[in-house]
């Protein structure tokens, strides 16, 4: 066995953009993947398409600006440049293989009575409804820009598409010019549906109705000849927050926004067939000479749209639907705060339904005994009973408190809009803590009872929101424990006393202690594994990142300690290498719904330890963020993770597995039984609800 001393972890890990670019093929694969149903395949091109283009706005932008740190600054173990050039032979193999893809799926999708058409194929009847269409729907969203007169590029905007358009006349009597075209996804959908004849399906791309109305645009100003071409520029998405004291936080986040969609261009992606006048012209307004940043590409883009794909064709091209179960331990119309004074409760999403949570707010905020709720808010829906129900709570006399998370990548404006909702409501709003983000997931609700202040308490792994609760596997876990809920209340409190760390028992709380927690637990089961004794740990997690962590599972490896994991991410963690880690197994499980579950069990000497919450192991969820985990110390909740984590680490559908000299290999076990975990899962809580009935 290898000494630890003598491993060098730089060079038994992954770095993380490969990491997380070899985790977006996962989802490519479900795409190809033939037990996925055919619509929810071409979905899964945009959930793929959508995860590449936020890996350039922020990833990919991040290695750009590290280019420019002077010489002798050391950031990272990896250079830049290489890791650069990685990813750029990597996303050209995944483009390949996503428009071999794409077109694949759209001749299956014809098999089914289901065509994509462009606007060469169209008939007189399919013409008119198009002619129609625009005037009627689409016209009002088009403002051309004439490219020779248009300043300034840089209000092009970030993950927009454009047709950059040639206009000429066949007898050339007006100069040839160009014009370019935002293509309008936001307010209209991106599939128009054509009538349908018989039992066949027609759909035409919003882009190819605009090539075909450039005519009613164009030729009053006497051009006949039209050709376009569809642009997308991805712009730097980092913030750079000013330090202006005379400005509120609020202030300073606005205008870092505003400068976003003005960012760097870290990519510009363009149709392969554009002429090269057309394409120089454009480049050069958009000051965009590093080839690195440009890609050539088909003649369609933004596939992210197509995770709206319409619902069209028999249900078998869908998955079958998977109803919300009720909760066995919560009876239809029952107050959850008695029946949290019994026991606790475990939510699953998307298994069983948010609505709980909703009924949870909704009857404390109508409760006349409850006097106070707290919350942390990191992303809201967009129409959020959520918030709604906090307002209720203001608007019946309680003191409500929100913590919301104003930095939220990408949610920030959507952010400022709700604080200010909010406030106006009456909600009090805790500011964000400079320099860090508060991650955790947090309801408080303060009860008054027999003249004295008693807690009830939401700890989840996922945001309060009511849409991504529908696809996003989380764990939600409800509780009346005083020594768990008073030390949540502690949490509220460390927010509104600007960072005066409490002191925890039992919650375990980042940036204070979380990194020591899994060492100390760690160190525990490696002290067994040298002592003979049983020694083992099971995590579920989304990422793994932090090379301590790592170090620290290589040793436990190393001793004995048996490691198994179910991590959706990154994982830079590389398994089975001998000597090193041959006591880790790591699978990673994508499929009809996003795990974000955290899970963590430890032997403990087989008196098993459980516990669950918002944090990863990665430097900033360990270190700059605040996050809770919450030990489960309910026997019944404790059987059903144990449960789920079987069911996960036994699939052979859907799990993959990578090692040292292969990446995303699907997993095969010695079972003649096929277990898709997900599906395994749903039946599991349905046959605990009829159990129960």
């Amino acid at each position: 066995m290898a000494n630890q001393s003598t491993i060098h972890i730089s060079k038994h890990i992954i770095n993380r953009e490969i990491s997380w670019l070899h985790f977006n093929e996962r989802v490519l694969q479900e795409a190809s993947d033939p037990a996925t149903p055919l619509i929810e395949r071409i979905k899964f091109l945009g959930i793929f398409s959508s995860n590449r283009d936020e890996f350039f706005r922020v990833r990919v932008a991040s290695l750009n600006r590290m280019l420019n740190i002077p010489d002798g600054i050391k950031v990272g173990d990896d250079d830049p440049r290489e890791v650069l050039s990685q990813i750029k032979e990597i996303v050209a193999e995944q483009e390949r293989i996503f428009t071999q893809t794409y077109f694949k799926i759209v001749e299956e999708l014809g098999k089914h009575d289901i065509h994509m058409i462009n606007e060469t194929q169209l008939d007189e009847d399919q013409i008119s409804f198009i002619t129609n269409y625009y005037r009627d729907e689409l016209r009002q969203y088009i403002f051309p820009i004439m490219l020779d007169s248009f300043q300034n590029l840089t209000s092009l905007k970030d993950g927009s598409i454009y047709l950059a358009i040639e206009l000429k006349t066949s007898d050339g009597s007006v100069e040839e010019t160009y014009a370019l075209i935002k293509v309008p996804q936001k307010s209209v959908s991106r599939f128009v549906i054509l009538p349908q004849k018989g039992n066949k399906h027609y759909i035409i791309l919003l882009d190819d109705v605009i090539r075909y109305c450039l005519r009613f645009i164009f030729t009053k100003f006497g051009y006949d000849q039209f050709n376009a071409y569809t642009i997308k520029i991805t712009r730097d998405a980092e913030l750079d927050i000013d330090d202006d004291v005379s400005k509120s936080f609020l202030e300073k986040m606005s205008d870092s926004l505003k400068q976003r969609k003005r960012g760097v261009p870290v990519r510009f992606v363009y149709d392969a067939n554009i002429p090269r006048k057309l394409l120089k012209k454009i480049t050069k307004k958009l000051k965009i000479s590093n080839d690195d940043n440009m890609r050539s590409g088909g003649r369609y883009h933004n596939f992210k749209d197509f995770m709206s794909f319409p619902k069209v064709g028999p249900p078998e091209l869908f998955y079958p639907p998977f109803p919300r179960l009720e909760h066995k331990d919560i009876p239809r119309y029952q107050s959850i705060i008695a029946l949290l004074k019994e026991k606790d409760i475990m939510l699953h999403f998307p298994y069983q339904s948010f609505h709980y949570i909703i009924d949870f707010l909704r009857e404390s905020s109508i409760d006349p005994q409850v006097s106070e709720i707290k919350m942390t808010f990191y992303r809201a829906a967009k129409y959020s009973n959520v918030v709604n129900a906090l307002v209720n709570a203001a608007r019946n006399g309680k003191r409500v408190t929100v913590f919301l998370e104003i930095q939220a990548r990408f949610d920030e404006e959507a952010n400022i809009t709700l604080a200010g909702k909010l406030h106006d409501e009456g909600v009090k709003i805790v500011p964000t803590i400079p320099g860090y983000k508060v991650h955790s997931k947090l309801i408080l609700v303060k009860r008054c009872e027999e003249e004295q202040d008693v807690f009830y308490a939401n700890i989840s792994t996922g945001n309060y929101n009511e849409s991504t609760a529908n696809v996003y596997v989380d764990n939600s876990l409800l509780t009346a424990n005083q020594e768990i809920t008073r030390e949540v209340d502690l949490v509220f409190q460390l927010f509104e006393a600007r960072f005066v760390p409490p002191t925890f028992k039992h919650l375990v709380v980042s940036p204070f202690h979380t990194r020591n927690f899994f060492m100390r637990m760690l160190d525990h089961e490696i002290q067994n594994a040298r002592n003979g004794k049983d020694a083992w740990a099971i995590f579920k997690l989304n990422s793994i990142v932090d090379k301590k962590m790592i170090r620290k599972l290589y040793q436990a490896s190393q001793a004995g300690v048996k490691i198994r994991m179910v991590v959706r991410g990154i994982c830079v963690l590389i398994p089975g290498i001998k000597g090193v880690s041959e006591n880790i197994e790591v699978i990673s499980i994508v499929d009809r719904f996003l795990e974000h579950s955290r899970i963590f069990i430890f032997c403990n000497n087989n008196e098993n330890l459980y516990y669950t919450g918002s944090a990863d192991w990665m430097p900033r969820n360990l270190d700059h963020r605040i996050e809770v985990l919450t030990p489960i110390n309910d026997k019944d909740i404790q059987q059903e993770l144990w449960d789920i984590v079987q069911i996960q680490l036994n699939d052979n559908c859907k799990a993959r597995i990578s090692g040292e000299d292969f990446v995303n290999r699907y997993r095969k076990t010695d079972s003649t039984k096929p277990v898709r975990a997900q599906f395994e899962i749903y039946d599991y809580f349905k046959q605990k609800r009829i159990e129960n009935s």
